[in-house]
């Protein structure tokens, strides 16, 4: 039988509104949404539901102090959702912040700790990093040998053979897609403030390990498919959370090791549907496995989730 994947996504999968048909419509999404929304504005002052559902004028939703623990929210909510409808897991995946969620229901970390602990981690970087960004580039990781990129950024994620993210300062992002643009490379800039996955969030590392200090794990009852060590972990390394978010996104990589044990249904739980994009893209053509998105910036998030449980 092949075993469920929940594939749970990070940074720059977020946009505004989403997860709303479930909010409006599924009961149980609903309730976590607004249990863990009291929580987080305990922890951060803020209404984070109203910033991710709540009408507004302006057309960006970056700053990390909401889209944090907007992400987690979203991801945590529809896998309970999923879990109530019949559909568990046997493995977790976590990309980046991603991997506070997939951690979380794989046994290792309470929720409420795992929410707390993204706050603080983008309260850290707000306080501690210059402003930086993400661009994705569809094009062969040998690219990134050219000095415009080599020199300016770092390998954030190789996510399938043709697509990478790399990240950057503020003041590099521009001349980056300049060159790309120059050179007839397919680019898209992610809605992120901070560079991610590299060294100029380094200064955030040591306030937000400091409290990661006072949080104590629990023993995973899930395997748990790092996106960082490219393979499946039953216990956590003390450095994980931080490692996860400063290290590169091996997807392709984790993607890979997990067809070596055999067949898998991989269920993207996060916002954007990215993740199941990537997979399909990382299968072999004799590949058993499938792929499935729920959420979209299109909606239908009923109509997807209705299929896949029929299926």
């Amino acid at each position: 039988m092949r075993k469920t994947v929940f594939m749970f996504s990070g940074q720059g999968s977020h946009y505004f509104r989403m997860g709303q048909d479930l909010f409006e419509h599924d009961p149980v999404f609903r309730q976590w949404m607004l249990r863990l929304d009291d929580l987080a504005s305990s922890l951060c002052g803020e209404r984070v539901v109203d910033a991710i559902y709540s009408p507004r004028d302006r057309e960006t939703f970056d700053r990390t102090l909401q889209t944090h623990p907007a992400i987690f929210m979203v991801e945590y909510s529809l896998a309970q959702s999923l879990i109530q409808a019949g559909l568990r897991p046997d493995i977790t995946l976590g990309a980046s912040l991603g991997s506070f969620a997939a951690a979380t229901l794989a046994g290792f970390m309470r929720v409420e700790d795992a929410l707390a602990a993204v706050v603080q981690q983008a309260a850290a970087f707000e306080a501690c990093c210059d402003r930086g960004g993400m661009i994705a580039v569809l094009a062969d990781q040998t690219l990134y040998a050219q000095p415009y990129l080599r020199e300016q950024s770092e390998l954030a994620a190789i996510n399938f053979s043709s697509h990478m993210v790399v990240s950057a300062p503020q003041a590099h992002l521009a001349p980056i897609e300049r060159s790309l643009g120059e050179g007839e490379v397919v680019y898209q800039r992610l809605p992120v403030s901070y560079a991610f996955h590299s060294q100029w969030i380094d200064e955030a590392r040591a306030p937000f390990e400091s409290f990661m200090s006072s949080i104590r794990g629990t023993p995973g009852t899930l395997p748990l498919a790092s996106c960082r060590e490219a393979t499946l972990l039953t216990e956590l390394p003390n450095d994980f959370f931080w490692r996860v978010v400063r290290e590169p996104i091996r997807f392709k990589d984790t993607i890979a090791s997990l067809e070596q044990r055999g067949a898998h249904r991989y269920i993207d739980v996060g916002p954007a549907g990215t993740l199941a994009t990537f997979t399909k893209y990382c299968l072999s053509s004799d590949s058993q496995s499938t792929a499935h998105a729920i959420m979209s910036p299109f909606g239908n998030e009923r109509r997807s989730m209705a299929a896949l449980l029929r299926g």
